[in-house]
């Protein structure tokens, strides 16, 4: 079996890391500098602890990446300084120019991405590879026959993250149009109309107001996703304002990072300007 590096384990990176130890590899994690709540989850996970990354690094033949977007360059960058020498998996939500660059620091690399929630027992997500066939097959073993369920793209670097990019950028974007357009209406006391008027259509964001408050909550995640999304239209000639406009609207909510206890009333507020809370 193999040992995989996990860097670092959030709520995604446990769940994914949990799915390699179900499937007999050792998962290491470096407790150094991270929280409380980061060691729950990564024993719960059934992770191994190190105590510095350099250990980590010399124990394992591949490390994953499952970041948030921002801090995905600064994490390659500590890996290549200590002289990694395995398989670099890097699995965030980046444009495929951030990927590249990053790529730029390794002699062997897959481009990855993760489509759908934290995998566990009961729900699936999808794991997109990209790169040399003979690393992507690799990585694509790592994951056989568990709820994380490895899906081959192409041999070229940057597919895996544009797919994400492409993907993520309409679900973030449309959860957080859906949310100004729900504030608006609750401003001008047509919600119930509005309520109605979405209800006629399949699977709209804009009938389910119930979930902004986890929209808001993640927030802090997703606008810097959009600002990936929007570099990664702008590179390729098309228009960038609906996915940096939503990054500015998720921004509202920075206030409210991972808050489980927020209503709908309180998330929508939020989205105000003059917002006294």
């Amino acid at each position: 079996m193999t040992v995989v590096g996990l860097l670092h384990p959030g709520a995604m990176g446990a769940a994914v890391g949990s799915q390699l130890v179900s499937s007999g590899h050792t998962v290491l994690w470096c407790a150094a500098g991270r929280s409380a709540a980061s060691a729950g989850r990564a024993a719960s996970a059934g992770l191994r602890g190190v105590d510095t990354v350099r250990e980590l690094l010399t124990e394992s033949s591949v490390v994953l990446s499952i970041c948030p977007p921002a801090a995905a360059e600064g994490v390659a960058n500590l890996v290549a300084g200590n002289g990694f020498g395995g398989v670099f998996v890097d699995v965030n939500a980046i444009s495929p120019h951030r990927m590249a660059r990053i790529a730029g620091l390794f002699g062997d690399v897959v481009d990855g991405s993760i489509i759908g929630p934290p995998p566990r027992p009961d729900r699936s997500a999808r794991v997109y590879l990209s790169g040399r066939d003979d690393l992507v097959s690799l990585v694509h073993g790592l994951f056989m026959g568990g709820a994380a369920e490895p899906v081959r793209l192409s041999p070229r670097i940057g597919d895996a993250s544009a797919l994400k990019m492409a993907f993520g950028s309409y679900n973030k974007a449309s959860h957080a149009l859906a949310a100004v357009s729900q504030a608006l209406a609750e401003e001008y006391g047509v919600a119930a109309a509005l309520q109605a008027e979405a209800e006629r259509e399949t699977e709209s964001a804009l009938a389910r107001p119930h979930r902004v408050p986890g929209v808001a909550a993640r927030a802090w995640r997703w606008a810097p996703e959009m600002l990936e999304a929007a570099e990664s239209f702008g590179a390729v000639g098309l228009p960038a304002e609906l996915a940096t406009g939503a990054a500015a609207v998720l921004g509202r909510w920075a206030a409210d990072k991972d808050d489980a206890e927020l209503d709908v009333a309180a998330a929508l507020r939020h989205l105000r300007r003059d917002s006294d809370d």
